[in-house]
């Protein structure tokens, strides 16, 4: 009777931690349905970027002919830029989207139209696109381990051997027949032997397959995620339902029986009583490694539908981040694209990681060349056309009121720095950037667009000059396929170049021993200079300032310098 009401106990206590269970996911659904609402036009939040994992590697296996290199991706800093795009819940959506910025569109296909239908409906649609989130959060993410890193792994390996692992298991049958119907003794010795072995040996062997159980456990995510996306029922993105659920179909085998493996390499944690109680059972039986290794060569036979449903997921995901950056913009536009449009507009455009940016406004027919002080707005102005243009051709959104271009080729030569692994000094790792435009501009097939802050700073004035105006002119010379927007300090290459170029400038004023600046492009080239002036304002010496104003003088009245 005792042992009945021990029995009566313990299984209150587990179907009071059950329906305990049941109640905390229903409030965190309950919580997670709010969070969504609150996020929908505002930046994003924490919560989405503390697991953000290693985002390149759908990239590095898909880019294409033409994609946004490491010279201009470091320049614009678009790393932060993706940052605040990225409203992306799974792993295959932040690799997607990442993809999308990296490889943007340098012809027409289509595609765009059908990328804003499907945002315009999202953002009418508020309980489908919660209901899509909260499907996409159940996949979460994997964490430092990249599925497009591991799964070509399993394509060239062979799944390991379970023969000793079923032996053991037999080890414990007979151990446990000998505790039941002979020696107990040397039965309890037996068992407790194989479990030592096996509780030694498990935790090596998960060491090494680790980034393939927490892959194996992704894909499973992604499986049961697809599943309820496909339960939507969604209209904007109906023609990918059918797909997923085929995949889903080809994957049916990998799953069967995969609570063995899963509950304990859930990426976002789980606090399940039955998965903490598996954890031991994996641990002493290593049924979580048999069951890995007979899984491995099922989705080894299933690669390409599983690159097809993370593609899937990963674009809906992505997606849906696209539609949140919008709605966080206080402006924003859809840019209007075409293949031989000769004209590059921007109208009120601003740079999307600056709180309150000033927004600028041009329409170029052909470069720029733009002077004017340090910390006047040049680099700043550049950095927002380039990024504007690279989100123009990637998402199809851009930071201002109106952008209007052709598609580009879109390069940067801006935050250059020595590289000391190679050896280079900094006006070698100069020319050598410089070059690749170059080298990018033989090629005719899409138009480059270039920027460029202070054209070969690294050298001396007369050789920097000299150097700069060819290649600048030699970027001019090709106007059909290049156009370029260049930065500098040195004014005669506004008198070399003026015919040319367009000649802009940003500079500041001086007020009562300060300079402040507008941050507003101007037409013409800089008619003040306030280098010398800056050392004033943030403090130096009286004597060190005059003296440099003094000499600067004397330069331009004689062409000679002299303390």
């Amino acid at each position: 009777m005792t042992g009945m009401y021990i029995l009566g106990i313990i299984a209150l206590f587990i179907i009071a931690m059950i329906l305990l269970r049941i109640s905390n996911r229903k409030n965190e659904e309950k919580l997670f349905r709010k969070k969504c609402a609150d996020e929908f036009g505002a930046a994003p939040s924490s919560r989405i970027k503390k697991h953000k994992g290693d985002v390149r590697r759908f990239f590095q296996a898909k880019k294409k002919d033409f994609y946004i290199d490491d010279i201009t991706w470091n320049d614009l800093s678009m790393d932060e830029v993706f940052d605040r795009i990225n409203y992306c819940e799974t792993s295959s959506g932040e690799e997607y989207l990442y993809y999308m910025l990296r490889c943007p569109k340098t012809k027409d296909d289509g595609e765009f139209n059908l990328l804003d239908d499907r945002i315009d409906k999202l953002t009418q649609i508020e309980d489908e696109r919660i209901r899509l989130k909260e499907a996409l959060h159940g996949i979460g993410k994997s964490g430092k381990y990249s599925i497009y890193k591991y799964l070509p792994l399993i394509d060239g390996d062979n799944a390991g051997s379970n023969l000793m692992h079923i032996i053991m298991l037999i080890l414990m049958v007979v151990s446990i027949v000998l505790m039941t119907f002979g020696n107990f003794a040397v039965g309890f010795i037996l068992l407790m032997l194989v479990f030592a072995v096996n509780m030694v040996t498990y935790f090596r062997i998960k060491a090494k397959l680790m980034p393939y159980l927490v892959t194996f456990s992704y894909v499973l995510r992604l499986m049961n995620g697809g599943k309820i996306i496909t339960e939507t029922n969604s209209m904007v993105f109906s023609d990918k339902l059918e797909k997923i659920k085929e995949c889903n179909r080809k994957l049916q085998g990998f799953s069967r029986g995969s609570w063995l493996l899963a509950g304990g390499y859930n990426a976002t944690g789980s606090g399940n009583p039955f998965d903490i109680i598996m954890d031991y059972v994996r641990m002493l039986t290593h049924i979580d490694i048999i069951k890995f290794n007979l899984m491995y060569k099922k989705l080894k036979a299933e690669l390409g539908s599983v690159y097809e449903l993370t593609k899937l997921i990963g674009f809906i995901d992505s997606v849906l981040s696209i539609c949140y950056f919008r709605a966080s913009l206080q402006e924003y536009c859809v840019p209007q694209l075409a293949e031989y449009i000769r004209v590059y507009k921007i109208e009120n455009g601003r740079h999307p990681l600056m709180k309150d940016p000033v927004p600028n406004s041009f329409e170029a027919k052909k470069g720029y060349l733009i002077t004017g002080s340090n910390a006047s707005g040049k680099s700043t102005f550049l950095k927002m056309c380039a990024i504007n243009s690279i989100l123009a051709q990637s998402i199809h959104t851009c930071t201002c009121k109106a952008y209007t271009a052709s598609y580009f080729r879109i390069f940067t030569s801006m935050a250059l720095r020595d590289d000391l692994g190679l050896g280079d000094s900094y006006y070698m790792v100069e020319i050598k950037s410089l070059k690749r435009i170059l080298d990018a501009a033989s090629v005719k097939e899409v138009p480059v667009l270039c920027f460029i802050d202070e054209v070969l700073r690294g050298t001396n004035t007369v050789e920097r000059i000299a150097a700069s105006s060819k290649i600048l002119s030699h970027f001019a010379d090709e106007k059909s396929t290049v156009l370029c927007f260049a930065a500098t300090h040195d004014g005669e290459l506004s008198e070399i170049l003026g015919k040319m170029y367009d000649v802009h400038h940003f500079e500041g004023d001086m007020n009562n021993g300060d300079v402040s600046f507008d941050y507003k492009l101007k037409s013409g080239p800089a008619t003040k200079r306030n280098a010398i002036s800056l050392l004033e304002s943030i403090g130096y010496d009286s004597n060190i300032v005059s003296e440099a104003e003094a000499m600067a003088k004397r330069f331009e009245e004689t062409g000679v310098w002299h303390l």
